[in-house]
């Protein structure tokens, strides 16, 4: 047994937090109390630290198999565990792609031996992440996949994501869908506007979003299947989905931290740790994803963690591929950006990594409470550090917060009652 004596605990129930004991009995969170005495439990004094529900992250890429000298399972899950995820959420733009039940067993099999968070796959809409042919989803639903989606690219042909919706409408999974019209977005590099032009480099109109957003919700309308937007990243997306839950349509949708803490701004100067698709965008569509969050037009915050080597982000701007990493940094950056700034209640905040995504995917998780899994992280947000390049566990560094003073120290991560992290 542990035992988490004298923090202040987010009570998810009652959606607060209180100064209270929490009493871990195995795989379970045994007993909530102002004070609890057990002597045949590992005590740990939280005195002045906060006790969360073990994060949850409905979209990060662990390039497992095919691609593992950026990142697989084993230091993908550490790298959760040090950021407080006990529970993440693996897309399938690996090689093979996640389309068909070996690959899907393969995972699953080595994030059961790797234990240090819980993994739950995303299955591919279409076979090889090639927008041709619909993939297997009835073998991958009944191998345990918790959603469909190509991320990392798009189904362009309307009719076959109609196809798709409609299978996956008969087994109530969300559609994670990666927005963008390639016909639109071409080889571009950064947000089309003032600053692909200074920087001489090709742009991503916000339309090449905007557009497939609006097909997919309306394809959801017709089909009642339950779309969930990835990345939201433009003022105009939020509207449609704003516009979409008003109208009864099964829509949900997440923002990532670096679009909602950075701007096209942050490209200045080619840095390829802020390349990354859908490009950073203006201030006026970084504003508008904030008061989508806070609204609950945006349903959750998820990393869409992509790690990439040294040597590939080292490349020219035009060479160096899309995606930053985002599991170490999520809390802390947001934390430190908007909670300690008072633009964000640290309950809301919370909230949105925590239980919210849990429902999208239908999972018990992310939650404090009796009777619920021992998935929980304890933080110090009173303790400063700096964010640096060789504490990331993570096989890839290419994040755009490198150097950055943050709050929040992370102490503790424990997965289903064991410890996965400690300081």
């Amino acid at each position: 047994m542990i035992l988490l004596k004298n923090g202040m605990v987010y009570l998810s129930d009652e959606k607060k937090i209180e100064k209270v004991d929490v009493l871990i009995d195995k795989k379970i969170i045994k007993k909530i109390a102002p004070v609890i005495e057990e002597k045949n439990a590992e005590v740990i004094d939280c005195a002045g630290r906060h006790i969360f529900p073990g994060f949850v992250d409905l979209h990060c890429h662990l390039r497992d198999p095919g691609y593992t000298y950026k990142e697989d399972i084993a230091s993908g899950a550490e790298s959760a565990a040090k950021g407080g995820f006990t529970s993440v959420c693996c897309m399938p733009n690996t090689n093979p792609a996640i389309d068909n039940i070996s690959t899907l067993n393969y995972i699953m099999r080595k994030a059961r031996d790797v234990g240090k968070t819980k993994i739950f796959v995303i299955g591919a809409m279409s076979k090889g992440l090639e927008g041709k042919e619909i993939a297997n989803i009835a073998s991958l639903v009944k191998g345990g996949v918790v959603g469909l989606s190509d991320d990392g690219n798009c189904i362009q042909v309307a009719k076959l994501q109609l196809n798709v919706m409609r299978y996956a409408s008969i087994y109530d999974i969300p559609m994670i869908c990666h927005s963008e019209d390639y016909s639109l977005s071409g080889d571009g590099q950064v947000n089309y506007g003032p600053m692909s032009t200074k920087l001489g480099l090709s742009g991503i109109p916000t339309l090449a979003e905007e557009i497939t957003v609006s097909r997919d919700i309306m394809l959801a309308d017709v089909t009642g299947s339950h779309v969930h937007i990835a990345h939201a990243s433009t003022k105009r997306t939020v509207e449609l989905i704003r516009q979409a839950k008003k109208d009864g349509i099964k829509v949900t949708a997440e923002v990532t931290p670096h679009h909602l803490v950075l701007t096209e701004k942050a490209c200045d100067g080619f840095d390829t740790n802020t390349k990354m698709k859908p490009p950073l965008r203006s201030e006026q569509d970084r504003e508008a994803l904030l008061e989508g969050l806070m609204d609950g037009t945006i349903d959750v915050i998820a990393t869409d963690h992509a790690p990439h080597s040294d040597y590939e982000k080292e490349l020219e701007f035009v060479k160096a591929p899309f995606g930053v990493i985002g599991l170490e940094s999520a809390f802390p950056v947001l934390y430190t950006t908007f909670v300690r700034d008072n633009k964000m209640k640290l309950e809301e905040l919370v909230e949105r990594i925590t239980s919210k995504p849990a429902e999208i995917i239908k999972k018990n998780v992310g939650i404090l409470k009796e009777g619920a899994p021992a998935d929980l992280n304890v933080f110090d947000l009173e303790e400063s550090f700096t964010f640096n390049e060789s504490e990331i566990l993570s096989k890839s560094k290419n994040s755009p917060f490198l150097g950055m003073k943050m709050w929040g120290k992370i102490h503790y991560t424990i997965c289903d009652g064991k410890f996965t992290w400690k300081l």
